[in-house]
C-alpha cells in the first residue's frame, strides 16, 4: 500500500526532492528578514505581507513543481514545438514595448492583465528552447549534424531568442547561450562548427556594442549600464561599487557563526537584499557555517542533476536535464560569486532563496521537468525486472 501511495503522490529522485524542500522553506527567513529594507527605508508594504507574498510564490511554485513532474517527459518534445511560435511573439511584445528606466532598456517584463503581475518573458523563453534543442538533438541522427543541416531548425530559434533577449538582459542571454553550446557538445554536436558558432556570437555581440556606442538612440539598449558595471569592477572605487561594497560588509560581519535570524544591519543599506544580494543577508545572520551548508546544497543538487543524467538511458532525457539543470546551479554561483565581488554585478538571483516570482516559478518548472525524468528511470527498471522474470520460477511458486 505505501509503495502505491508513493507511486500515487511523489516521484522521481527523493533526495532532489529534499533539497528542493529545504531550500524553499529556509528561503523564508532570509526573505522575511531582508524585506525590512523594503518595508521600513523605502517605505514600500510591510514584511509580513512580504512574507505572505513569498508564501503565495512559493505554494504556487510547488504546485507548479507537482504537476509538471506528473507529466511524462517524453510529452515536452510537442509542448516545446507548440511554445517556441508562443515565446517569440511574448519576447517581441516584451522588446517593443519602449520601457526606458534611468536612459537604459527596461523591456524585460509584460505586465499580465487583471491580476496587475509582471512576468519576465526571458525566462520562459529559455526554459522552452533548451527543451527545444534537446529535442532537436535527440531525433537527430548525430553522423548528420552540422551547421548547414540544422541552420534553419536550430538556429535561426537559437539566435532569434538569444538575440531579443540581448538588449534588455545581457547576463541571461550570455548563460542562455552559453548553456545551449553545452547542451549541444554533450548531445554530439560537431566541436569545429559550435566553435565557430561561439566566435560569430562573440562578433555579433562586438558589432551590437560598438552600434549601439555609435547611434545609442537607435536601438533602446543598456550597454552603458554593463560598460560601467564592468568598470566599476575592474576599478573596485567604493563609490562605484556600492552595492558590493554594502554586500561585503555584511559577510565580514556575519563571521562564522552569524549574528542569528533577522538581526541583519546591512539589510537596511544594501538594495536589493532580498534579492539579488541575499546570500549578503545569510552570511551576516548565519555565519560562514549557514554560507558553507547552503554551497553544500547547491553542490549536492548539481550531484543529483549528474547522477540523474548518468542514469538515464534517453538522450532527450539526457539533454533535457543537463539543458534544465545546469543553468540553476550556474545561476546560483554567479549570484554568489557577485556578492563576494568575483564577478561583476549581473542582476542573477539565487535560485529557490531569492524573492520574486517569474524566475522562482520557472525554476520550479525546470526542477518538475528533471524530476518527471528521474522518475522515468524508477518506471524503467521496474519495468526490466518484471520482464526478466523467470518464468519457470513463477510457475514453481504458483504450485
Amino acid at each position: 500500500m505505501s509503495l502505491g501511495s508513493d507511486k500515487l503522490w511523489i516521484e522521481g529522485d527523493k533526495v532532489l526532492w529534499c533539497i528542493i524542500a529545504l531550500l524553499a522553506i529556509f528561503s523564508f527567513l532570509p526573505v522575511f528578514s531582508a524585506s525590512s529594507n523594503l518595508a521600513y527605508v523605502l517605505g514600500k508594504g510591510t514584511p509580513l505581507g512580504y512574507l505572505l507574498k513569498h508564501f503565495v510564490i512559493m505554494s504556487l511554485g510547488f504546485v507548479l513543481l507537482y504537476a509538471v513532474h506528473k507529466i511524462p517527459f517524453s510529452f515536452f518534445k510537442g509542448i516545446s514545438i507548440l511554445m517556441m511560435p508562443i515565446v517569440f511573439i511574448l519576447l517581441i511584445y516584451t522588446a517593443s514595448q519602449g520601457k526606458i528606466i534611468s536612459g537604459a532598456n527596461a523591456n524585460r517584463w509584460i505586465e499580465i492583465p487583471l491580476i496587475g503581475l509582471s512576468f519576465q518573458t526571458s525566462t520562459l523563453a529559455s526554459i522552452i528552447l533548451m527543451i527545444y534543442v534537446a529535442h532537436y538533438l535527440s531525433k537527430t541522427n548525430q553522423s548528420f549534424l552540422n551547421f548547414k543541416s540544422s541552420f534553419w531548425l536550430l538556429w535561426i530559434p537559437v539566435l532569434s531568442i538569444v538575440m531579443l533577449i540581448f538588449p534588455s538582459n545581457f547576463s541571461t542571454a550570455a548563460i542562455l547561450f552559453f548553456m545551449i553550446i553545452i547542451q549541444m557538445f554533450i548531445g554530439g554536436y560537431p566541436i569545429r562548427h559550435l566553435f565557430y558558432i561561439f566566435i560569430s556570437g562573440f562578433i555579433i555581440s562586438l558589432i551590437f556594442f560598438l552600434s549601439v556606442r555609435s547611434f545609442p538612440n537607435i536601438i533602446p539598449n543598456r550597454v552603458d549600464t554593463w560598460i560601467s558595471r564592468i568598470d566599476n569592477f575592474r576599478s573596485g572605487t567604493v563609490d562605484g561599487n556600492y552595492q558590493i561594497e554594502r554586500a561585503k560588509i555584511a559577510i565580514a560581519s556575519g563571521g562564522i557563526y552569524g549574528k542569528g535570524a533577522g538581526k541583519s544591519v546591512m539589510k537596511n543599506f544594501l538594495p536589493q537584499s532580498s534579492s539579488d544580494f541575499i546570500f549578503s543577508i545569510i552570511i551576516e545572520e548565519y555565519g560562514m557555517l549557514g554560507g558553507i551548508i547552503l554551497i553544500f546544497l547547491y553542490i549536492l543538487l548539481l550531484f543529483r542533476i549528474i547522477v540523474i543524467v548518468h542514469k538515464t538511458s534517453s538522450l532527450f532525457g539526457k539533454l533535457l536535464v543537463v539543458g534544465l539543470g545546469f543553468p540553476i546551479i550556474f545561476q546560483a554561483f554567479i549570484n554568489i560569486a557577485v556578492n563576494v565581488q568575483l564577478l561583476p554585478v549581473t542582476g542573477q538571483t539565487l535560485p529557490l532563496l531569492s524573492s520574486g516570482g517569474t524566475s522562482a516559478w520557472m525554476t520550479f518548472i525546470s526542477l518538475g521537468v528533471i524530476l518527471s525524468v528521474s522518475a522515468s528511470i524508477k518506471k524503467s527498471n521496474q519495468e526490466n525486472s518484471t520482464n526478466n522474470i523467470n518464468p519457470l520460477v513463477v510457475l514453481g511458486e504458483d504450485k
